[in-house]
């Protein structure tokens, strides 16, 4: 890497920061404990991948506003959750009052190696990142750490737009058909890119301060450093709504319940 590669590296990796503690508060506020994709499909199949113990020791990566740490630590994990954003972590801590002594809050990149091994090596039960894969530069150090973090029969569980069908390449659109007589509407996603890993600027939640910033990798390339370094793919749940009674528009994620907006991928140490 020359000079300027490091310096548009360094650029890039601020840029993604600084927009993270820009929107850490709106979120905060918005998010609370968890929104309609937290809640019907991310938390409940992450629980059950991440097949969590009373007592168990558990890293929640890039953990936010804290809402999954504190959900686990209702069911009795004991929990370290880290966050590169300091406002995020600020807010975990604020909203975290019953369970607070379950929970160490740490500000730490989990793009840097030596950060996440200074947690501790075997000593985690489990891992768990829910949709922030997407939002890091770089996994490799993640990739690289994890086994050394996870105890023997360790797990780790990730969420994440799902790469196929919810991507910054896709676009959503409405159609109708005439079906022997009867006029239908159609719902359908189109995939414009997949194959090669890009960036690309967008929104997480209408209103947001600022647009923060994608890493799209196909399924290839999202799973091959957590291979490679040993881990083993043992779960897997994709996820779609199935009722549209609350849908928030023509062409939210509510109507589709045939794609799934929502991958979420276990891995395991052994």
């Amino acid at each position: 890497m020359n000079a300027d590669q490091g310096e548009d590296a360094t650029r890039s990796a601020d840029s993604v920061q600084s927009a993270w503690e820009t929107n850490a508060a709106w979120w905060d506020a918005y998010y609370r404990e968890g929104n309609d994709f937290h809640l019907k499909l991310i938390a409940p199949p992450t629980e059950r991948l991440l097949e969590i113990e009373p007592g168990q020791r558990i890293l929640d990566i890039a953990c936010g506003n804290g809402a999954f740490s504190r959900r686990m630590a209702a069911l009795g994990a004991r929990v370290v959750a880290f966050d590169f954003s300091a406002p995020f972590i600020e807010c975990a801590r604020m909203r975290t009052v019953e369970f607070a002594e379950q929970i160490e809050y740490r500000v730490l990149n989990a793009t840097k190696l030596e950060g996440l091994l200074s947690l501790g090596e075997g000593r985690f039960d489990a891992a768990v990142c829910t949709m922030a894969i997407m939002d890091m530069e770089e996994i490799e150090p993640l990739a690289e750490a994890l086994p050394r973090l996870l105890k023997s029969d360790g797990r780790f569980v990730f969420s994440i737009m799902h790469p196929c069908f919810n991507n910054m390449g896709c676009r959503m659109s409405i159609e109708e058909e005439d079906r022997e007589g009867e006029i239908r509407t159609v719902r359908s996603v189109k995939i414009a890119r997949y194959m090669t890993p890009f960036s690309a600027r967008g929104i997480g939640i209408v209103g947001q301060p600022v647009p923060q910033t994608y890493f799209h990798r196909p399924m290839q390339v999202l799973l091959e450093p957590f291979l490679r370094s040993g881990l083993v793919v043992d779960g897997l749940e994709e996820t779609a709504f199935t009722d549209a009674s609350a849908a928030r528009g023509p062409l939210s994620w509510d109507h589709f319940a045939e794609i799934p907006p929502v991958l979420i991928v276990r891995l395991r140490k052994v």
